[in-house]
């Protein structure tokens, strides 16, 4: 069984929101494991990141999934904008909060990120030595040939990206933001143009917290963004979890191979959505992290 405390803490003078998962008997073997968690771009903890944070807590952790800067329950303007540096930014804080709880060892603090977060966690984990291990679940792991291939070429992207700066102009001159549907069926101006359950079935992920908005400023930010690259910088011990049948296995494929420390990779069944709230994916990536962080924040 585990416990949840609603938390608070500052990025930079934004206030952030978190859930602070903890096991039941937390305190009483000294100090536990902590690990950050977040999950797909656009998203607000609810969607995944709480979910494999109370399971990580039930199994011994302190585990930390929060809202980024203008996401969700936390403070801070724009809103709903997909931007790189600031998540990690924001990353970076949550460790420095979740490195000093009480109940935390600060000597072995992890990082999970699923989909999207991959990046970002990566990214901190590139510059922070605090950070002693790495996990990513249906790593989200793009550069620009991956963009290519998965936003209909160097043209496309090209146009999303001007779209992008533009949108970014208009906001800094009137303060006005652009923002169309990150998914849907019917709108094919939304960032995913198609019928996605889990973001559409208010049973998965189509939640109230969760507005379904993009920013189109945050086009350019996330197109022009090498995680890929990241890969030859990260030394601590690093776990892939995915699946061929997910979203850009190229990726995790490259980006492991990249990997400057000790490295593994779980390649398994499944597609993107089904590592975000489906069984056995979920059970899986749950076990198979716990057992890394097991292994390396011993």
């Amino acid at each position: 069984m585990t416990r949840t405390i609603k938390v608070t803490f500052d990025s930079e003078g934004v206030a952030l929101t978190g859930n602070l998962f903890l096991p039941d008997d937390a305190g009483a073997s000294g100090p536990l494991p902590g690990v950050v968690v977040a999950g797909t771009w656009t998203s607000v903890k609810e969607l995944m990141a709480d979910r494999y944070a109370e399971r990580l807590a039930a199994r011994g952790h302190a585990a930390l999934s929060f809202d980024f800067t203008g996401f969700g329950e936390s403070a801070g303007t724009p809103r709903d904008v997909e931007d790189p540096a600031r998540k990690v930014r924001d990353i970076h804080h949550a460790v420095t909060f979740l490195a000093g709880h009480e109940a935390v060892d600060a000597g072995r603090i992890g990082a999970l990120g699923i989909c999207a977060a991959a990046m970002y966690m990566s990214d901190n984990a590139a510059r922070d030595p605090r950070v002693r291990s790495l996990a990513l679940v249906a790593p989200w792991l793009h550069d620009a040939a991956i963009c290519e291939a998965a936003y209909g070429g160097a043209e496309a992207v090209a146009e999303r990206v001007k779209t992008g700066r533009e949108a970014r102009a208009r906001y800094e001159e009137t303060g006005e933001i652009a923002y169309v549907p990150v998914v849907s069926a019917t709108d094919e101006r939304a960032a995913m143009p198609y019928d996605i359950d889990f973001y559409l079935n208010p049973a998965r992920g189509g939640i109230p917290a969760w507005p379904n908005r993009f920013a189109l400023m945050s086009w350019a930010d996330w197109l022009t963004y090498d995680a890929v690259a990241l890969a030859p910088r990260i030394t601590q011990p690093t776990l892939l979890v995915h699946s061929e049948d997910a979203a850009i296995p190229e990726g995790a494929h490259r980006f492991h191979a990249g990997l400057a420390g000790p490295k593994d990779i779980l390649w398994t069944q499944g597609t993107q959505f089904d590592f975000y709230d489906q069984e056995p994916q979920v059970a899986l990536a749950v076990d198979t992290v716990t057992a890394h962080f097991g292994r390396t924040l011993a």
